[in-house]
């Protein structure tokens, strides 16, 4: 028998399906302190967790253990590396909560639109104020829902229901997909005037920290609606209090930079706070607790292992490839235009990458959206891509091309109805470094992608180079490294720099309009 420990309330159908196997002993104990109870148990076989803290100290306690499986997405509270270093497989699972956080989201803008929380205590009170409480209809209203990977794509789902009008953003998703969903899909700018509600489902990283800030949130209606059921940090919570001042936006929140007892910094800001309930429900506890044994069952069964997220690199793949694959498509997608929506993803992997197809594929979807995480598996892959709408081709290649181990990543989108657009990048290694050989045309460019990234692509013509040097000199910006190539028929030219720091958008724009550029972007890779 294989002994299981879930130190946390986790609902019983866990126990109830290994137990039923025949083949694990649990042990579930929701109050013990989990570095007394390893101590107790040190045979254990496998680890299940919800948010507690399983630590190196806690691990070396379990000298038998051989996987951790985390019920819920997040796995930060788990020390991934050390569990790898010892051997331990760590699992997640994804997607068990998305249907309480699109619920909690339809409750949150229902309770506020109808004042239920401040009439339900005017009430107890022996008051009878019907006026005072006087609410709004939601449906007729527009939702702007910012992000539609799997929690946003339900919350669409669910409050067609009440008729409402549907935008949304997102870099990822096909127009084709939005469509089908009935969703509009625009700029941010564009959804946060036409919004009465607006909705945020995206990860918190440093592309997204602050996303939310004065600029879109001085563009709202008067009166309208803000819901944070993502991460705290993508608000911009000064630029929301001056908004708010200035427009009597409401704030629905259910999200906080720690969770834990104690003053909540958004409290004089939130018209409605909750403590992180999203995915605080019977059903989603069930399903994390249902998917986390079928997970166990299927590792030990069938050898499944598409949710480890902390796995090794299989042999003869150098890892520096799998960090190429992502780098190229993050390029690719910049240089097609972050806004464009996608229409059809293609790879080809050259030389002895080839056999490594599958496992490059991770990479470059996980490149796309942060909705996808690299440590799933292929079939996982090319399944987000389907539900966004996208196309996928790996490509057979022409070893007489002589590319060596290299790999190419080209995309296409919809530039409008009748239009499309195509972006295509090769990239290598060369002693252990990544490397980007080709950007569309521009071919033998032997370019470093690290760092602070300016890219500028313009018609021919001398002393542009040189402007885009004194524009960055002007704003206190050093460059490290440059290449500035001609196309195969001389009528364009790129300018490709490394730079010391982040160069701000508005240097960025100024620059394509005063060199007339075809298109400009600064990346951090």
């Amino acid at each position: 028998m294989k002994k299981v420990l879930i130190p946390t309330k986790l609902d019983a159908i866990a126990k109830n399906l290994l137990e039923g196997r025949g083949a694990y002993s649990v042990v579930q104990e929701d109050k013990a302190d989990l570095l007394e109870l390893a101590g107790r148990h040190s045979d254990a076989y496998a680890l299940i967790v919800r948010s507690e803290k399983v630590t190196p100290e806690i691990i070396d306690a379990l000298p038998g253990l051989k996987l951790i499986i985390r019920a819920g997405a997040g796995y930060n509270t788990i020390d991934i590396k050390y569990a790898r270093k010892k051997g331990i497989d760590v699992m997640n699972t994804p997607g068990a909560n998305s249907n309480a956080v699109a619920e909690e989201v339809a409750a949150l803008m229902l309770a506020d639109a109808r004042h239920l929380i401040e009439a339900d205590a005017s009430c107890r009170r022996g008051e009878w104020e019907k006026t005072k409480f006087m609410g709004r209809e939601i449906t007729g209203k527009t939702i702007g829902i910012v992000g539609l990977g799997y929690i946003g794509q339900l919350v669409a789902k669910r409050l067609t229901g009440f008729e409402m009008n549907l935008i949304g953003y997102d870099p990822v998703i096909s127009s084709e997909r939005a469509s089908q969903m009935s969703v509009e899909l625009m700029d941010l700018p564009t959804l946060f005037e036409r919004s009465d509600y607006i909705t945020l489902h995206i990860p918190e990283n440093s592309e997204t920290k602050g996303m939310i800030n004065y600029a879109l949130l001085s563009k709202m209606k008067k009166g309208a609606t803000l819901i944070n059921c993502a991460r705290s940090g993508v608000v911009n919570e000064d630029d929301l209090r001056k908004a708010k001042a200035e427009k009597g936006i409401r704030f629905l929140n259910d999200v906080y930079a720690k969770d834990e007892p104690g003053p909540k910094s958004v409290a004089d800001i939130a018209d409605i706070m909750a403590p992180h309930l999203g995915a605080s429900t019977k059903e989603a506890n069930a399903n994390a607790a249902r998917l986390a044994a079928q997970q166990l069952i299927d590792y030990d069964d069938k050898g499944i292992i598409s949710s480890v997220v902390n796995r090794d690199i299989p042999a003869g793949l150098d890892e520096a490839f799998s960090d190429l694959a992502f780098t190229l498509a993050k390029l690719c997608r910049q240089v097609i235009g972050r806004e464009l929506k996608l229409k059809l993803v293609e790879t080809s992997f050259y030389g002895n990458l080839k056999p490594f197809a599958n496992w490059l594929i991770i990479p470059v979807v996980a490149a796309l959206s942060d909705d996808f995480d690299r440590s799933m598996d292929a079939k996982a892959a090319r399944q987000f891509l389907k539900d966004m709408g996208i196309d996928y081709n790996d490509r057979e290649t022409d070893e007489h091309k002589k590319y060596g181990s290299s790999i190419t990543v080209d995309m296409t989108g919809n530039l409008d109805a009748d239009h499309l657009r195509h972006a295509s990048i090769r990239g290598t290694l060369t002693e252990g470094n990544l490397m980007i050989s080709r950007i569309n045309d521009f071919d033998k460019l032997y370019f470093e992608p690290k760092g602070h990234t300016v890219f500028f692509t313009y018609d021919d013509r001398p002393g542009i180079l040189g402007r885009i040097g004194a524009a960055m000199a002007a704003a206190g910006i050093n460059i490290d490294d440059v290449r500035n190539p001609h196309d195969s028929k001389g009528k364009q030219s790129l300018a490709f720099l490394k730079v010391n720091k982040p160069v701000p958008e508005e240097v960025i724009k100024s620059v394509a309009k005063e060199i007339n550029a075809h298109s400009a972007f600064y990346a951090e890779l």
